[in-house]
């Protein structure tokens, strides 16, 4: 899984209701008509990024180099964004596949797209425990932190004068109550490595914003916490740090806390800016809107809050396609979770429902990525199917797997597949796998353990390789 964000300064602007309406309905005609245009041309107020704009901030989207030839996205993207954040073409896999041997060619198209077309870019991500190229994978110690610190050094000199901001450290905590640091290959290599990370990125990049960015604390918990106090460290010893990013995926289970606004605040008050750089929201139709509309105006309240990326365009280019969490359906259209966000960004006027009938998919039942130890024993028996979904790019995946009861409800659950020769799990989410590589049988965690008759729950994980492809069997008790 892998996130963008949100930064700017500066307060909403109220404009007339007449005017928004207008807007709303240029705007709709344009993506119906398919039309490409330059960010920068659109008036203000009728796009989300002209809209942000107005009040000092950006609205971004990860964008995939590999859909730079799809003319309806690249008409959204250029229309509707006045940031882009590469959403793996920057990772070290991608970036850097042969130790010392460099490619930047997706992620240069991505910013030569942008630059070309107004837009400023959010790099991501420089150092991260997921989505290491094979030969990181098997460094450690000496070896490994010199690897890593060639690696921030190397890529940030590469883009140097291009990158707004960059997401220098991303999802070094671990999930849970504790409030500890991730056990990953980079945190054996000692407590300081992201302190390194940043000091390198800054030597190597001077102008750029410099991030540290993570999931699940969006609100006041142990994790985030543990970020602030790291933070409030970092800010204490001068250690060069500018931003956090809050990734801000939601859904039903796993909602907008109701301290949003001020844990966004509370960051910001350390002196460092607060941008939501992976926002989506599974669910449709109203509700969906309306925690699109909550989440805007907490960023509009809040003076450091630069700007929102949301993580993708359309609902069929979300890593959670599933859920349907984007402002745009999968044939392009505006949904109203994009009518009540440019809402928010113009303050709060009223505008026309959108043209087309937001998606009917209800929001599914599972939290974002977090990975907790199942409670239950492995299931047995029968009466569930699952059904594999995945996103391939160029050396890793993501599968999200959709777990439906039959006919009886289901009181615990096992999936089992097999990987592709060469491929290794780097990460999972709301399931407990047997093992990351070869035959992998996958097992409820306690919160997802019960599926009504004919509901469904869902869980994913993140490799390196070729996403699986075919059945997988399901067992359930």
């Amino acid at each position: 899984m892998d996130k963008v964000l949100a930064r700017g300064s500066g307060s909403s602007v109220a404009r007339p209701r007449a005017r928004t309406a207008l807007a709303t309905a240029v705007a709709g005609a344009a993506v119906i008509a398919g039309t490409v245009a330059v960010a920068s041309s659109a008036s203000a107020g009728t796009t989300l990024g002209a809209s942000a704009a107005e009040s000092g901030r950006y609205f971004g989207t990860a964008v995939a180099a590999n859909k730079l030839s799809d003319s309806t996205y690249v008409g959204i993207l250029n229309r509707e964004f006045n940031m882009a954040t590469p959403e793996n073409e920057m990772k070290w896999d991608a970036t850097e596949p042969s130790q010392g041997q460099f490619n930047y060619s997706n992620a240069d198209r991505i910013v030569n797209h942008a630059q070309a077309n107004g837009m400023r870019v959010r790099g991501h991500a420089l150092a991260w425990h997921s989505q290491q190229p094979g030969w990181a994978q098997n460094l450690s110690g000496t070896a490994l932190r010199q690897a890593m610190t060639n690696h921030v050094t190397q890529v940030a000199t590469y883009y140097k004068g291009k990158i707004y901001a960059w997401d220098v450290v991303n999802e070094a905590f671990a999930d849970g109550g504790t409030g500890a640091r991730r056990d990953s290959n980079l945190q054996r290599t000692g407590n300081d490595w992201i302190e390194v990370a940043f000091r390198a990125a800054r030597a190597a990049d001077p102008g750029a914003k410099l991030c540290y960015n993570d999931y699940n604390t969006d609100g006041q918990n142990a994790k985030s916490n543990a970020v602030y106090a790291m933070v409030q460290d970092f800010k204490s010893r001068g250690v060069p740090i500018d931003c956090v990013g809050f990734q801000s995926h939601f859904n039903s289970a796993s909602p907008v806390p109701s301290d949003y606004q001020a844990n966004l605040q509370r960051f910001a008050n350390l002196g460092v800016d607060v941008q939501i750089t992976e926002l989506d929201i599974e669910g449709s139709g109203t509700a969906q809107a309306d925690n699109y509309n909550r989440v805007v105006r907490a960023c509009l309240a809040v003076s450091r809050c630069t700007g929102i990326t949301v993580w993708g365009i359309r609902d069929s280019d979300s890593w959670r396609a599933s859920g349907t969490p984007l402002l745009f359906d999968g044939s392009g259209n505006k949904k109203a979770a994009y009518t009540s966000t440019l809402n928010a960004l113009n303050g709060g006027g009223t505008t026309p429902p959108p043209t087309t009938a937001p998606p009917t998919t209800a929001p599914p039942t599972t939290a974002p990525p977090t990975t907790a130890p199942p409670t239950t024993p492995p299931p047995s028996g029968t009466g569930c199917t699952a059904t594999l979904s995945n996103n391939q790019w160029q050396g890793g995946f993501v599968t999200n797997v959709t777990v439906r009861a039959g006919t009886n409800p289901v009181n615990g659950w096992a999936v089992t597949l097999t990987l592709p020769g060469g491929s290794i799990i780097t990460n999972t989410w709301s399931a407990q796998p047997s093992g990351t590589s070869g035959t992998v049988t996958f097992r409820n965690v306690d919160y997802n353990r019960t599926i009504a008759a004919g509901q469904s729950t869902e869980f994913g994980f993140q490799g390196n390789g070729t996403a699986p492809t075919g059945t997988a069997t399901c067992s359930a008790s």
